[in-house]
């Protein structure tokens, strides 16, 4: 089943009550003027065994300790955004799976060739899902089909360089010429920022609820990074965040402000219906099974890790 995304960006008290979030907001309980029945009614509740990720995006959000101890129990990701809505931080369970230890042992003790290998399969998925989305908008793909069949084990020529120079130039071209990919350049680059952030923390809780360490990559190594799996395993689930922010673009939303409702079309990336081996599943299950097989890769039980395939139309 998919697991819910609570966004909360305006005032709020939450809290845990027979294991299910309650929501209750301080503007309408505060208001003389509203009447008691209409408070009642305003107050919300979610299952949290249905949950999956929430995301605070208010300094004036209330949070129990016993509603947090209950998310993080459940594998809930929990996303701390600052004053400028971008997010800085994510809490994850520390336990998040029955047989963590011997997943955790297999994944440390991984081989450099398997490793390098792995890299291989992502950076193709990563290309072969950039490629489809370009020819999607009736762009020249010759230059990225050479270069997906051109992967060597680690990518050892940086094909997933050369691809992504050619991709960038090209994406955003019809709309915005002189788009340049950067943290800190010209929008949509803020919309892109936001929706991989988003992307990142539901790659980290799949990979925790898969019994892997978020932190050991298998390509990305910082020493100050905490979440290097989780930046190689998102690679190839890019691309579907880059189609929501396109979307963006061609409907001449503002892309310069985060606004609400574009907020709420990039969180809707994980909820979109996503092709694996002919069989359709929501993004966030997609996730599941990636991870899931990147730890079956670890133990020695398969040789391939399962990447979504993107489709335009999907």
């Amino acid at each position: 089943m998919i697991k819910q995304t609570l966004y909360f960006g305006s005032p709020a008290y939450l809290s845990l009550r027979s294991k299910q979030l309650v929501i209750r907001l301080p503007e309408v309980e505060k208001n003389e003027t509203v009447p008691e029945t209409f408070k009642e009614g305003a107050v919300a509740t979610r299952a949290v065994e249905d949950i999956g990720l929430v995301i605070l995006d208010h300094q004036q959000i209330t949070v129990t300790q016993g509603l947090l101890t209950a998310l993080l129990e459940n594998n809930v990701a929990v996303i701390h955004c600052n004053n400028t809505h971008h997010p800085v931080g994510m809490m994850l369970n520390l336990d998040g799976h029955t047989l963590q230890a011997q997943r955790f042992k297999a994944q440390i003790e991984a081989s450099e060739p398997l490793k390098k290998q792995l890299w291989q399969q992502t950076v193709v998925a990563k290309i072969e899902n950039q490629m489809a989305l370009l020819a999607s908008l009736g762009k020249e793909v010759k230059k990225m089909e050479f270069l997906a069949r051109s992967v060597k084990s680690g990518d050892a020529d940086n094909c997933e360089a050369r691809a992504a120079v050619y991709y960038w130039g090209a994406l955003f071209s019809d709309y915005i010429p002189s788009f340049v990919r950067g943290r800190e350049e010209m929008p949509p680059n803020n919309l892109l920022n936001y929706g991989y952030t988003i992307l990142r923390a539901a790659v980290a809780r799949a990979l925790v609820g898969s019994g892997l360490l978020p932190t050991l990559g298998i390509f990305h190594r910082n020493q100050y990074n905490a979440y290097c799996l989780a930046d190689d395993v998102m690679e190839p689930y890019r691309p579907f965040v880059d189609k929501a922010v396109l979307a963006c673009v061609q409907k001449g939303e503002d892309v310069a402000d985060l606004s609400k409702d574009v907020k709420s079309q990039l969180l809707s990336v994980l909820s979109q219906d996503t092709l694996f081996e002919k069989a359709r599943s929501p993004l966030m299950v997609g996730l599941t099974k990636t991870t899931a097989s990147l730890s079956d890769c670890f133990e020695g039980k398969r040789r391939k890790i399962i990447y979504p395939i993107l489709h335009a139309a999907a």
